[in-house]
């Protein structure tokens, strides 16, 4: 995937804030820190484009950026920070809950793991949550340049148990250091990107945008 183009467009905070323009949005979701904004970066061969940091929870909205005029990747926020007040908790994943059920371009979710350690008790509860709503959903285990070589297929195979994967949905090992998994994962994004269906429940005004977003692809 040749990027020409990419920017931050807006942190949203409801749906009055989202894109109108109907191109394809792809959700990354994973644990605070996990490493979304550092696959993001690699995706697009950007240093900084996705602010990285060490402070868990700096992710509040959903973070939306455009990529190729193509289609979108929104950063949503983190789960599992135990930090954050219970108040704050809550109004999260009310938002997320209702972008992930109800945002008719949404065409994939990215759930982002650490490859190094077991999915967590939050993992596990939003992959049961995404697959009970039927949302189209790839698991990218990343950080695996921290892991040897030899110890790879173990490190799956537990992502794999513990998930309870079945064959339907992609497993991606992820590297943001070496790139490892960037080709692969650009396949299934472009994928699920070029099948949203043109657009019958969006505004007439936006079906040339959206047309021209799907012939790109």
């Amino acid at each position: 995937m040749k990027i020409t183009s990419a920017e931050f467009i807006i942190s949203a905070v409801g749906p009055a804030q989202y894109p109108e323009d109907g191109l394809p949005e792809i959700a990354l979701a994973g644990r605070s820190n996990v490493g979304k904004s550092s696959l993001i970066n690699k995706m697009i061969q950007r240093r900084n484009l996705a602010r990285t940091s060490s402070q868990p929870g700096k992710t509040q909205h959903l973070n939306y950026y455009r990529i190729n005029e193509q289609l979108y990747f929104v950063d949503v926020p983190g789960y599992g920070y135990a930090k954050v007040s219970k108040t704050q908790r809550q109004a999260w994943g009310k938002m997320i809950e209702a972008y992930l059920q109800e945002r008719k371009p949404l065409q994939l979710v990215i759930q982002v793991i650490d490859l190094r350690h077991p999915p967590t008790k939050d993992d596990v509860a939003m992959h049961e949550w995404l697959t009970h709503y039927d949302i189209p959903l790839c698991v990218v285990a990343t950080k695996a340049d921290k892991i040897p070589r030899s110890r790879w297929p173990k490190h799956l195979k537990e992502v794999k148990t513990t998930l309870g994967l079945t064959a339907a949905t992609p497993l991606i090992m992820f590297s943001a250091e070496t790139g490892a998994g960037r080709d692969e994962l650009w396949d299934v994004i472009l994928k699920h990107a070029a099948a949203q269906e043109l657009p019958d429940a969006l505004d007439p005004g936006l079906d040339d945008a959206k047309g021209q977003g799907e012939a790109d692809l």
